[in-house]
């Protein structure tokens, strides 16, 4: 029969484990990872440590219950962070279908900015909601002191005309995510080929925007400006090259460019990615046709038309032009010639 435990090694043992707790509760107030970023492997905390209190890995089976606390403290102290993203006030600069989603999935403290009203909202980051045309004037009527806070998510080539005014590391994003009438709630943008989503962001509100669709349950992938200039390429070759094939074939919907022009398309697809490669210096990952090929499927029953040429097939069209110029061969000969039979370019 055992006896009763010593009150004096009671204390000690006590003590010892406070100690390392507090130990613990030091590093966690200092973390700034986002969950994502901690290995439930890996214990960083001074009571996992050897002699020097770096952390050292320790099989799952043999944490002890006082580092399976501290594991799970610094992750909730990491998600109250994340978060707390959630709740920061954006100033939203136009109130269509995305600009009124977006404002819906926040806390309501987000304050709308209507076209041709001066932009001028709470401190963080300030979502472009227009038109690509309508950009200028936005511009205009922000801020020099706020212009770093913009966030621009148009389809097209903006990297031009964001570099042209000094915008050019501004937060931008690929929303991939539809709105199909104003007020109801966005359908992600997920195929068979990416069900992991397709909407990404970049730049210094990055996860700021992420954690706001992640609230409604929305994917976005923060990546780097090289991983985004691929995929912005990659969406720019899916608009140009779907909305012409769509529009030589009489207008017709995204899903019967997919199934019944199949060929056109791929064509127009290779064009135009092996010129944007060139332009950009990039190489995109292989797969490009079969996930634009899914990406069609998924919006099968979006309408096609040739518009916004400045900013989508214009840029491609540039290309070819310059190639022209300096009597080179045109990278993109069906493209030129497609863009002329609907009336796109003269």
């Amino acid at each position: 029969m055992h006896g009763a435990p010593d009150s004096t090694s009671e204390t000690r043992a006590l003590d010892i484990r406070t100690s390392m707790h507090v130990q613990c509760a030091k590093l966690i107030s200092r973390v700034t990872c986002r969950p994502a970023t901690l290995s439930p492997a890996v214990v960083s905390s001074p009571c996992c440590g050897g002699p020097s209190g770096r952390p050292r890995r320790l099989a799952r089976r043999s944490c002890s219950a006082v580092h399976r606390n501290c594991r799970h403290r610094a992750m909730t102290v990491a998600a109250a962070r994340q978060d707390a993203r959630l709740d920061q006030a954006f100033t939203l600069v136009g109130s269509g279908r995305v600009g009124t989603a977006l404002a819906k999935l926040g806390s309501g403290s987000d304050k709308i900015i209507e076209r041709g009203q001066p932009v001028d909202g709470p401190p963080g980051p300030i979502i472009v909601c227009t038109r690509n045309d309508d950009l200028q004037g936005v511009l205009d009527s922000t801020p020099k002191d706020r212009r770093e806070d913009l966030v621009f998510i148009q389809n097209g080539m903006l990297q031009p005309w964001l570099d042209a005014r000094g915008l050019g590391s501004n937060t931008q994003a690929l929303v991939y995510f539809a709105v199909s009438k104003k007020g109801e709630a966005p359908i992600d943008g997920k195929t068979d080929a990416n069900p992991e989503g397709l909407t990404a962001v970049t730049g210094k509100h990055a996860h700021a925007f992420a954690a706001r669709l992640a609230h409604g349950n929305l994917s976005c992938k923060v990546l780097d400006q090289t991983q985004y200039k691929k995929s912005m390429l990659e969406k720019l070759i899916w608009i140009c090259a779907v909305m012409l094939v769509g529009a030589k074939n009489g207008n017709i919907k995204v899903g019967e460019v997919e199934k019944d022009h199949k060929d056109e398309l791929s064509t127009l697809i290779s064009e135009l990615t092996s010129a944007g490669e060139a332009e950009l210096r990039v190489q995109l990952d292989g797969g490009v046709l079969e996930r634009l090929l899914a990406y069609s499927r998924s919006v099968a029953s979006f309408p096609t038309a040739v518009k916004e040429v400045p900013w989508r097939n214009g840029w491609f069209y540039d290309i070819s032009l310059q190639a022209k110029q300096e009597h080179k061969d045109d990278p993109c000969p069906t493209h030129s010639a497609w863009l002329k039979d609907v009336g796109a370019v003269a």
